[in-house]
C-alpha cells in the first residue's frame, strides 16, 4: 500500500514538472536589442532631454546686430593674411552697415594714422574675395589716400607697395582685378610722376587683360589717368608696354 502511494506521488510530480517545461518552452523569447534599436533609443532620449531642447542654432541675421561690426571682436578663423591682421584689430575702423551702402568708422581719424604698414597691408587685402575683407581693403586704401599729406606718406612706400598691386592685377579673379586696378589709378592720382619707376611692372598684367573685351574700355580709362598723372615719362612707358594704346594728346 505504501509502495503504491509512493508510485502515485512519483508519477504526480512528474506530470507537474513537465507541465511547467512545457510552459517555460513554449513561452516567447524575448530577442536582444540590436546595436541600430539601441541608438535610435538614445537618439530619441538624447532628444526629448532639457539640454537638447535649451539647444538653439544662430540665426544669420544674429551676424548682423550689432550694426556696427566690430574687427576687434571674435572672428572666424584666419585663412589669409589680411584676415588674420583683420581679425586681431590691426586696421583701426570699423565696418558700419547701412540701409542703402556701407561705410567705414575709423578710431581715429585718417590724417592722424601712419601709413606704414596701413596702407600695404590694406593693398595685401584687395585681393580678398569674402566680405568684410573685400569692403574694408578696397575703401580703407580709398579713404588713406584722401588726406591731405597723403603724397608724403604714400611715395616712401612704393617700393613695396608696386608688388603688392601687381599681384592684385594679376589675379584670375575679376573683381580682385578691378580693385587693384582702381586702386592703382588712386595711387597715381596722389603720388603722380613718382609712380613711373615702378609703372613697367605694373602694365603688363593689363596689357593680358585687354584681350577681354569687357576690360578693354576700364582699362583704356585708367592708362589715360596714369598719362595725365603722371606727365611724358608715363607714356613713354604705357606705349612701350602696351603699343596699341593711343595717347590723351592725341
Amino acid at each position: 500500500m505504501q509502495k503504491s502511494e509512493c508510485h502515485g506521488d512519483t508519477q504526480l510530480r512528474n506530470r507537474v514538472r513537465g507541465n511547467d517545461d512545457q510552459r517555460t518552452s513554449s513561452s516567447p523569447r524575448r530577442k536582444p536589442r540590436t546595436t541600430v534599436q539601441r541608438s535610435k533609443s538614445s537618439s530619441s532620449s538624447s532628444a526629448s532631454s532639457p539640454d537638447a531642447a535649451i539647444k538653439v542654432h544662430p540665426r544669420p541675421s544674429d551676424k548682423l546686430n550689432p550694426k556696427t561690426i566690430n574687427p576687434f571682436g571674435e572672428q572666424a578663423r584666419a585663412t589669409s593674411a589680411f584676415a588674420a591682421v583683420y581679425s586681431k584689430g590691426g586696421i583701426p575702423c570699423r565696418l558700419v552697415h547701412g540701409s542703402v551702402k556701407h561705410r567705414l568708422q575709423w578710431d581715429s581719424p585718417p590724417e592722424n594714422l601712419s601709413f606704414d604698414p596701413l596702407l600695404i597691408t590694406l593693398a595685401e587685402g584687395l585681393r580678398e574675395t569674402k566680405h568684410p575683407y573685400t569692403f574694408v581693403s578696397k575703401e580703407g586704401f580709398r579713404e588713406l589716400l584722401l588726406v591731405r599729406d597723403a603724397p608724403e606718406k604714400a611715395v616712401p612706400l612704393l617700393p613695396r607697395l608696386s608688388p603688392v598691386l601687381k599681384a592684385a592685377l594679376a589675379h584670375s579673379d575679376d573683381e580682385v582685378f578691378e580693385r587693384g586696378l582702381n586702386a592703382l589709378v588712386q595711387l597715381s592720382v596722389v603720388v603722380g610722376p613718382s609712380l613711373n619707376d615702378h609703372l613697367k611692372h605694373l602694365l603688363t598684367s593689363l596689357f593680358k587683360r585687354l584681350r577681354d573685351k569687357k576690360f578693354k574700355e576700364p582699362i583704356t580709362n585708367a592708362l589715360q589717368k596714369l598719362e595725365q598723372h603722371g606727365g611724358s615719362g608715363s607714356l613713354i612707358i604705357i606705349k612701350a608696354k602696351i603699343p596699341t594704346y593711343c595717347s590723351i594728346c592725341c
